[in-house]
């Protein structure tokens, strides 16, 4: 007795098959863009609600041009957060830049790029400090840049007398917001330059890949062979590096310094950081994702300022959007690894 096998696909599984396979490339497609896709439903919403304002070429430019400061600042925390560190510090750094160079232009007559270099290398010391602190005395770095932080902001406030300084070179300002192409301000362009090199070396360098590595687990990548300790110690100065340059165009867009305000940034940069992490390449903090998680979360509260929303609104949402952008930028991490796993 023969018995005869059918190895033939049955009418239904292979007309389900071309439907599985689309739902299965549209899903990672949708999860790339889902961020983007949120920032057009913003401004369409808002669009709506205030279109003699909101959609016009002057608050498009004033958006663009005003939030380069909260770019640079968020693409620079991205570099420790990859390795697995924060860098609490940021902020306060940003402020000691800035400050650094009201006083000494102004207050003390040096030139404008004396100015600069000085407020570079003394944020490059807290960078260094920071990475002794984390790397060589085995503090954590939550900790350890919280309280490196809360030092140098005492430092500013001392250096300046707890007073705001005006009246820094016009050279500056000119650089930053006095110049305009096609009507945004030079400080956008400058940020947007620094989201292009960031994204480079993200994807496309060893160290980009070390740092990814890193972060994802360091004793595994000691066991490779990677000095894990010079890479983290490495990030914690980029992010205090570009924090400097965070500060010297803050400083060129106030026209001086400020004491406190740079605070005002910490929620923000944090928020746009981890929701970036959810977007275009999600799973790892990315330089493009968070170019669109700045424009986002400012999209958002720009809408709501016009509707005429209370103040402390503004705080509510960063935070709620911080909270939201780790849990979703953890989930999306989760997912990608096991994906790669299978």
């Amino acid at each position: 007795m023969s018995v005869t096998i059918d190895n033939s696909t049955p009418p239904r599984a292979a007309e389900a098959e071309p439907d599985s396979s689309r739902s299965r490339s549209f899903g990672p497609m949708f999860e790339k863009y889902a961020l983007v896709l949120a920032l057009v439903a913003v401004v369409v919403f808002f669009s709506i609600l205030r279109p003699e304002i909101y959609p016009t070429a002057n608050n498009l430019q004033n958006i663009l041009g005003s939030q380069a400061v909260l770019l640079i600042l968020a693409l620079g925390l991205i570099v420790p957060l990859t390795a697995g560190e924060f860098d609490l510090s940021a902020v306060s750094t940003m402020s000691l830049s800035a400050m650094t160079i009201a006083v000494l232009n102004v207050q003390h007559g040096w030139s404008l790029l004396s100015a600069i270099a000085v407020a570079v290398l003394a944020c490059l010391v807290v960078g260094l400090i920071n990475a002794l602190l984390v790397v060589r005395l085995q503090i954590d770095s939550f900790i350890a840049t919280l309280g490196s932080g809360t030092v140098v902001l005492g430092t500013v406030q001392w250096i300046s007398d707890s007073t705001s300084v005006t009246g820094i070179d016009s050279g500056l300002v000119d650089a930053t917001i006095g110049t305009r192409i096609f009507g945004v301000s030079l400080q956008f362009y400058y940020a947007l330059a620094l989201v292009l090199i960031m994204a480079v070396v993200f994807q496309y360098t060893p160290i980009g890949r070390r740092l990814l590595f890193v972060g994802r687990g360091a004793q595994v990548a000691r066991l490779s062979g990677l000095h894990v300790d010079r890479i983290r110690g490495g990030a914690l100065v980029t992010s205090a590096l570009v924090a400097a340059l965070a500060g010297i165009v803050y400083a060129g867009m106030l026209g001086g310094a400020d004491p406190s305000s740079g605070q005002s940034f910490m929620l923000p940069a944090f928020a746009a950081a981890f929701l970036g992490a959810t977007a275009i390449v999600p799973g790892r903090f990315n330089a493009f994702g968070t170019l669109v998680a700045v424009y986002f979360l400012v999209a958002g509260v720009v809408g709501l300022q016009m509707l005429g929303v209370a103040s402390f609104v503004q705080q509510l949402f960063y935070g709620g959007a911080l909270v939201i952008a780790v849990a979703l930028s953890g989930a999306v991490r989760r997912r990608t690894t096991s994906r790669g796993t299978r």
